[in-house]
């Protein structure tokens, strides 16, 4: 089994990916980790020195290795991932199972402010109130592509341990 969560930056995947992954005694890979083991660089760092644009095709080619191997693993994909070139298609169309971790605008403002030194794409939103403008048009654009996942988990202020019971509940 293989289980691809997706959703925007700051919703849970790692977190809820790596305690799912211990309780059903699963494999788990952080695919920013991954792409930064295999880049040997920090995502801010390549954005910085080589652009966006080799960094997405950068992206699906990790994402690509990821689709054929790794059996038995939740892999915690980036929030852009599934955005770019055909990327969700390629993930429909992989062995697994994608789910979308839907966290509401402001709550994903609020994990994100005292991140956005640390997310390339944020880093320039320098009030909470342009972040949350930010957020809201990126998750919208966004949205599109992350509808697509097989099940959606929509947070409404559950524990890490409810959403892990639910996803667990949807999935096995």
């Amino acid at each position: 089994m293989k289980i691809y969560l997706i959703g925007y930056m700051g919703s849970g995947k790692s977190t809820l990916g790596k305690v799912l992954a211990r309780e059903k005694e699963m494999d788990f890979i952080d695919f920013d980790d991954y792409l930064e083991g295999k880049e040997g660089k920090r995502i801010a760092e390549i954005f910085e020195e080589k652009g966006e644009i080799y960094f997405r095709k950068q992206e699906a080619h990790y994402l690509q290795e990821l689709l054929e191997g790794f059996d038995n693993t939740i892999i915690s994909l980036g929030g852009g991932t599934p955005c770019y070139g055909n990327a969700m298609e390629r993930i429909k169309a992989a062995e697994g199972t994608s789910v979308y971790i839907n966290v509401p605008v402001d709550e994903l403002t609020r994990r994100l402010w005292s991140q956005r030194d640390h997310r390339p794409v944020l880093k320039h939103q320098n009030t909470p109130e342009k972040l949350e403008e930010f957020v809201r048009k990126h998750l919208f654009e966004r949205s599109y592509y992350y509808n697509q996942a097989a099940i959606k988990i929509m947070v409404k202020g559950q524990s890490v341990p409810q959403l892990v019971n639910e996803l667990g509940e949807k999935l096995f």
